[in-house]
């Protein structure tokens, strides 16, 4: 690979392991604060979420290493770099996380996908771990979803557009 095209994927994958730290570490965050009568069930399915999102992570630094890059993981970097605030929601109702974490992953995999796009002629190897991470990632979001659909296939979340209102939305 030509050593432009390494530093292009490079920096485009740093952005990826940005998100997927961030990612990890919002799950868990819900995990701990979630509340309601869903507790256990939103509980438990977070777990093996973030197991898989934390094997990402490390597949994509190991990625970057593999390309020349020196993947950076630190908080501070973490939160320097990326292009998104905090997770915004607290203590709440597991229903309510759920409306906010569904925002959480159409971000995450909506940059994965232009990860995607932008990988096809650059680098197919990387596009190609992208690609099985984005499928994962989907079905996450897909677990999600399940909680929050009414029985009309809509969500309850559905036009929300900050983490706050989707939490109250998806518990109205």
């Amino acid at each position: 690979m030509a050593e432009k095209d390494a530093l292009e994927v490079v920096e485009l994958l740093q952005k990826r392991l940005h998100a997927l730290n961030d990612l990890a570490l919002t799950l868990k965050h819900v995990h701990w604060n979630v509340v309601g009568p869903h507790f256990i069930a939103v509980h438990t399915m977070l777990d093996p979420q973030v197991d898989g999102v934390r094997g990402m992570v490390d597949d994509v630094a190991e990625r970057i290493a593999t390309l020349g890059g020196s993947p950076a993981g630190t908080p501070g970097v973490l939160v320097a770099e990326r292009s998104w605030d905090d997770y915004s929601v607290g203590r709440a109702d597991a229903i309510a996380h759920l409306g906010a974490l569904d925002l959480v992953y159409t971000g995450v995999v909506g940059d994965h996908r232009e990860a995607i796009v932008r990988t096809d002629e650059l680098d197919q190897v990387t596009q190609d771990m992208l690609i099985a991470q984005s499928g994962e990632l989907e079905q996450y979001q897909w677990f999600v979803r399940a909680h929050l659909e009414n029985s009309d296939g809509s969500l309850s979340s559905a036009g929300a557009s900050t983490e706050r209102g989707a939490a109250a939305d998806a518990t109205a």
